[in-house]
């Protein structure tokens, strides 16, 4: 599923840290997960409770995998303190170790080892993962990188991975920014998929999407030519954001006249079918990078 990030430039042309903010930070989750961020009971924990972590013996995702060891910065990502079930902290445990990593931004990544020779689309915002299992299934020849930062999720596309037999599936926890940025060598994506990112609706709060055009073109030198970008939201104002920054950016074409028809690859999640309910109309945006 899909939800939500804002990005830095690479390195060499990277803007000082900017302070930290009294504002709460963003979130790379999928839409589906938009309305639990930071509510129910799970809010109301002890800090002491917060704060220890869930897998103190290294088997699982950690807190905060790039510690101090880059830039603070306003993100598009809101990291949730949702309950983790039994199956999925099972999962974790047992699946983290050989189809999960943690995006700590302190080496480079060798997608070929990790994905077998396949070519690698990297999906931001997964939520619970069941359209990423659902894309990974129909599409076995291709590994997908799946990053989010919700550990419910993390867990549920790993225990769905296990149950359907797919081994084409890896899990990143952690800011997308970095891995992009830090980790992934360039023009070795051949896709990049933003399905539901928050849509931070308030206009104070536009600076945290993930869209941008900073984000843009970073991500544009981590595809290989011809490798696509796929975009998806329910909020209005910011696919005509989306359709611009895209658009704008000299290295990608836009391969339909603005919105693309919705790509039988891309399964109805079900928050997108509690949208369309209402009334709420979809967009897809889907981009070339140029030869």
């Amino acid at each position: 599923m899909p939800d939500r990030s804002a990005a830095q430039p690479p390195s060499s042309d990277r803007p000082a840290a900017e302070p930290p903010t009294s504002e709460r930070p963003a979130a790379q989750l999928p839409s589906s997960d938009r309305d639990g961020a930071g509510s129910g009971a799970s809010a109301q924990r002890p800090a002491a409770r917060r704060s220890s972590p869930m897998f103190p013996d290294g088997t699982g995702p950690a807190a905060d995998p790039a510690g101090a060891h880059h830039e603070r910065r306003i993100r598009s990502f809101q990291p949730r303190r949702s309950r983790v079930t039994a199956g999925q902290a099972d999962a974790l445990r047992r699946l983290w170790p050989v189809w999960g990593f943690d995006v700590d931004g302190l080496s480079r990544l060798d997608l070929d080892a990790l994905f077998g020779g396949r070519p690698v689309v990297l999906e931001i915002g997964f939520g619970m993962g069941e359209a990423t299992a659902q894309m990974a299934a129909a599409d076995p020849g291709t590994g997908i990188l799946a990053c989010d930062v919700h550990t419910p999720g993390q867990g549920n596309l790993l225990a769905l991975a296990e149950r359907r037999g797919l081994d084409n599936v890896r899990v990143a926890n952690g800011d997308a920014i970095i891995l992009l940025r830090e980790m992934l060598p360039p023009a070795s994506l051949a896709g990049l998929r933003v399905f539901f990112p928050d849509p931070w609706p308030k206009k104070r709060h536009h600076k945290r999407r993930l869209i941008q055009p900073e984000f843009v073109s970073l991500a544009v030198t981590r595809l290989a030519p011809g490798a696509f970008v796929h975009c998806a939201t329910d909020w209005q104002e910011y696919a005509a954001q989306m359709l611009e920054v895209l658009a704008a950016e000299p290295a990608l074409e836009n391969l339909h006249e603005g919105y693309a028809p919705r790509p039988d690859t891309r399964p109805l999640t079900r928050f997108e079918g509690q949208g369309l309910d209402k009334g709420h109309a979809v967009h897809d945006l889907v981009f070339r990078r140029r030869d």
